[in-house]
């Protein structure tokens, strides 16, 4: 049983909410993740009722009974969206339709229950509404949405969850990497993976990302921004970083970026950039490309560019390379004109400074 796609919402507003002097001093550098909004968005499902009890409140701890599923079990997946402040005043949601397919998806491959694609819209665009004050003036600065679901039912047992809690928060946020270099150094994970054929991947759950903290720990530990995996059965084949996906850009005009499989996220602002760079005149492959090609190409010159993009940080230019091997760089590390121009045409169609062609952008009122 699910939840019809006209889900009510009852709206409860905080009874005290942050002060907008404080509001103000907190929204000048609220850095990335640590600076939260006065509400959230909460659903719940019980199996045979659906989804139900929809409300927008004031954000606050959440009760867990210590048996909660989601504490043994690892039933939990979540999304990552952002909120833009508009040249009016208003705010507009980036292909919010995307995420919720992929939530969805996710869910399915957890055995969680989908919660319906205009459930999740609207939940987002609730919160939004509510909590628009707290979206940056500041350049670069946006409102940082996250929809998450746990499993909640109280049980000892290797089995799907029969209750479930569906919440969004969100967070006031700034650039997501800091530093006075153009480009980040990344290092190059050899001993560990991100994920292994027919797991879970291509779902955007916890689980994966807390399988990726020791290798991230050690690319901080070698001076590196974000750490990139290959593919855990040749361990060759460049897959991902630990939060983004990568793109190469080469000397002839052509762009590749690995195929989406059962091991790699499939990213929105990757499918983004792959419809950007097509209207841009690139062509554009989705093909294996192996860490010891990465290395060749930078050495001949003939790859002339590498970026990593996700929703945090929107379009990042790689520099240097770093492995136990040792390390090389990419075009004297500063971000190039492909990497510059397609992060531009990106930005500018999210905060709508230029025409959205492709329908991408949802305006919230």
């Amino acid at each position: 049983m699910s939840a019809p796609d006209d889900l009510s919402f009852a709206t409860l507003p905080h009874a005290a909410p942050v002060s907008p002097e404080r509001r103000a001093e907190l929204l000048v550098d609220p850095g990335f993740g640590r600076v939260f909004t006065d509400h959230m968005v909460t659903i719940r499902y019980v199996e045979g009722r659906g989804w139900h009890d929809a409300r927008v409140e004031a954000r606050a701890p959440i009760s867990l009974d210590p048996a909660a599923a989601v504490l043994h079990y690892a039933q939990e997946i979540f999304e990552g969206l952002k909120a833009y402040r508009t040249a009016d005043g208003g705010a507009a949601l980036f292909r919010p339709e995307a995420n919720a397919l992929r939530f969805r998806r996710s869910a399915e491959r957890l055995a969680m229950p989908p919660l319906p694609d205009a459930v999740f819209v609207e939940s987002v665009k609730q919160l939004v509404s509510a909590d628009r004050d707290w979206i940056p003036s500041s350049e670069g600065g946006s409102l940082y949405l996250r929809p998450f679901m746990i499993a909640s039912e109280v049980f000892l047992g290797v089995k799907p969850s029969s209750e479930y809690l569906y919440l969004v928060i969100a967070s006031a946020v700034g650039a997501y990497f800091k530093g006075g270099s153009e480009t980040v150094t990344v290092w190059v994970s050899r001993d560990q993976t991100r994920a292994a054929p027919g797991g879970t991947g291509a779902a955007k759950c916890g689980g994966n990302y807390a399988a990726s903290l020791r290798a991230q720990a050690a690319a901080v530990e070698h001076g590196c921004a974000q750490v990139v995996f290959l593919d855990a059965i040749e361990r060759r084949w460049v897959e991902e970083l630990g939060g983004m996906n990568i793109f190469f850009v080469f000397d002839d005009g052509s762009m590749v970026t690995p195929p989406l499989s059962d091991t790699i996220l499939s990213g929105i602002t990757r499918d983004s950039i792959l419809t950007l760079a097509k209207a841009d005149g690139l062509t554009v492959a989705e093909r294996p490309y192996s860490i010891d090609d990465w290395k060749a190409d930078a050495a001949s010159g003939r790859l002339r560019e590498v970026f990593a993009c996700g929703t945090a940080a929107v379009i990042t230019p790689v520099g240097t390379v770093r492995s136990a091997d040792g390390e090389f760089s990419v075009s004297d590390n500063v971000a190039g004109p492909v990497t510059k121009r397609l992060r531009s045409a990106l930005v500018d169609i999210q905060r709508g400074n230029a025409p959205d062609p492709h329908g991408w952008v949802t305006r919230v009122y």
